[in-house]
């Protein structure tokens, strides 16, 4: 948690102990109409509980609670937020044409130890007056939270901060991720190939190939995110560090024998 009146830490020096980017400590929410900003909270909701909901599926939904809304505007907006359903089908968000995209190696893989596979993913984290997009990586076995950085945009550099800010900690022998832009670009799996680590890539409209980080983002958003409304970006930040701390180090889960995802790490 950064403090802004710490009497004896800069801004500047509390940022290079977490490991942040001075310049993220400064962001302000994107921004939309608030009849869009109200759309995509809805959207994000219903998404959340059912992501296997397309935009078709969606605009109906919408419309049958009163808003008046089409598929064309669903779509872009579900673009803008990085949601696509979880069936196969053409991708909202292709990657990059030019960009090598890597099979999808945890298929029968049995993980049984901690850093021997992390995921990646990016989430679409709702505020009062805007929105702001957020990276995490976890390592599969345990849960752990490794790294997570926050964004106002979805450019590729809070990605590898991320990355980076994990890697500080342990290297995986595999990363997972899905074939988004950020994902495939040269930038980031170049770090993940001059780190000796395989990739892994789900495949396409297949979001449960990730499916513990996607469990990560439900159980973040139902019991932070969608009670607290956060305001500022500040105010995201420290609360989400707080939600981390506590689900790494006090959240047991059933899939790990009731263990913290910190203990079963261990």
């Amino acid at each position: 948690m950064i403090d802004s009146s710490h009497p004896v830490l800069s801004i500047k020096r509390q940022c290079e102990l977490l490991g942040l980017n001075r310049s993220t400590y400064y962001l302000e929410p994107a921004g939309e109409t608030v009849e869009n900003l109200e759309l995509m909270r809805r959207i994000d909701e219903i998404y959340t509980k059912r992501p296997f909901y397309g935009s078709r599926r969606l605009s109906v939904v919408l419309n049958a609670e009163g808003y008046r809304v089409n598929r064309k505007r669903v779509q872009r907006l579900m673009r803008l937020m990085g949601l696509e359903a979880v069936y196969p089908k053409p991708r909202l968000s292709q990657a990059d044409q030019e960009h090598k995209k890597y099979p999808y190696l945890l298929r029968g893989l049995a993980i049984i130890a901690p850093d021997q596979v992390w995921a990646a993913d990016i989430t679409y984290i709702r505020m009062v007056n805007g929105f702001m997009y957020l990276v995490a990586i976890i390592d599969w076995c345990s849960r752990r939270v490794l790294s997570w950085r926050l964004s106002n945009s979805l450019d590729v550099r809070f990605c590898i901060e991320a990355l980076e800010g994990a890697l500080q900690r342990a290297r995986p022998l595999i990363f997972n991720t899905d074939q988004g832009v950020q994902f495939t670009s040269a930038e980031f799996t170049e770090q993940l190939i001059g780190a000796g680590i395989e990739i892994s890539m789900d495949g396409r409209g297949r979001a449960l190939d990730n499916v513990f980080i996607e469990r990560l983002w439900r159980s973040l958003k139902y019991e932070d995110v969608y009670l607290k409304e956060y305001e500022t970006v500040e105010d995201l930040r420290n609360g989400l560090t707080k939600y981390f701390a506590y689900y790494n180090n006090e959240r047991p889960h059933q899939g790990l024998d009731y263990r913290t995802p910190e203990e079963a790490y261990v």
